[in-house]
């Protein structure tokens, strides 16, 4: 599966990023255009999150388009957010509710195709990842790492903060991890939310169990933070190149800090 990224570290930390693929899984000719398919990735956010390696968490990422799958959803194809917009399990739209195919949408054999191929296997790692861990320290942080346009009329109001926070109401973790995170984010000046639009996707809720010793949170970041968002999104100019420099990685590198910090027992 060499579109499944594992690096394995022994810290009590996963960080996973299952939004942050550009591949197609050869289905290229089925999509109006590879851009329509690629417009919504969570650009770069593996690379700004590199560092964390280096303080020993286990990094699982995939490859794979969320426009072929989306690894973050519910596998029974259930709504995360009943009422709001939003996209599939195998998404037929982009975020701003382009179309995303030529003609045919995948029929309940494709999308059990693709579920068996590509979301059981990166959820297998996830949980072997988390198990091993856990087997070894006794507590374990699942760190679901996201981005995301700052603006998309069609999923919420306005600017989206540059700070996400999301642990499904405080269901996923224990609430002195939450608000050691909301804090760091709050003392950065910059803007933040906890449980807004974003509170946390499949794999927080499906995985998040505080009571067990795996508290699950995921971080939805504005891309504003660390690329260029221009006005108006064209082939010409989207995706923008990563900022060498972004201003929010001494923020996430306070946060992975502490986040480590909280599953080693450490104050």
């Amino acid at each position: 599966m060499d579109w499944l990224r594992v690096h394995r570290g022994d810290a009590p930390l996963v960080i996973a990023f299952p939004h942050g693929g550009t591949d197609l899984a050869g289905l290229d000719e089925q999509y109006v255009s590879r851009w329509h398919a690629q417009i919504d990735t969570d650009w770069w956010i593996a690379e700004l999150y590199a560092f964390a390696a280096d303080r020993g968490a286990t990094l699982v990422a995939t490859d794979i388009s969320r426009s072929v799958i989306d690894m973050n959803r519910d596998p029974s194809g259930a709504s995360l957010y009943p009422g709001q917009a939003t996209t599939e399990l195998c998404p037929t739209t982009t975020f701003d509710g382009d179309p995303l195919y030529r003609f045919d949408v995948p029929d309940e054999a494709e999308i059990m195709q693709r579920l068996n191929s590509y979301h059981r296997p990166y959820h297998e790692a996830l949980a072997e990842e988390l198990d091993r861990l856990k087997s070894a320290h006794g507590k374990v942080v699942l760190y679901d790492a996201h981005s995301i346009r700052s603006h998309v009329p069609r999923l919420f109001d306005g600017e989206l903060p540059q700070f996400n926070i999301g642990t499904n109401g405080g269901a996923t973790s224990a609430p002195e991890f939450e608000t050691i995170v909301a804090n760091i984010c709050a003392a950065s000046g910059k803007s933040h939310v906890v449980n807004g639009r974003f509170k946390g996707g499949w794999t927080t809720r499906h995985y998040g169990r505080p009571d067990d010793g795996i508290h699950a949170i995921q971080m939805e970041l504005a891309q504003r933070g660390y690329m260029a968002e221009p006005a108006e999104i064209t082939h010409a100019n989207w995706p923008s190149p990563l900022d060498p420099n972004p201003a929010i990685r001494p923020v996430l590198e306070q946060v992975i800090a502490a986040t480590l910090d909280f599953a080693k027992g450490k104050a």
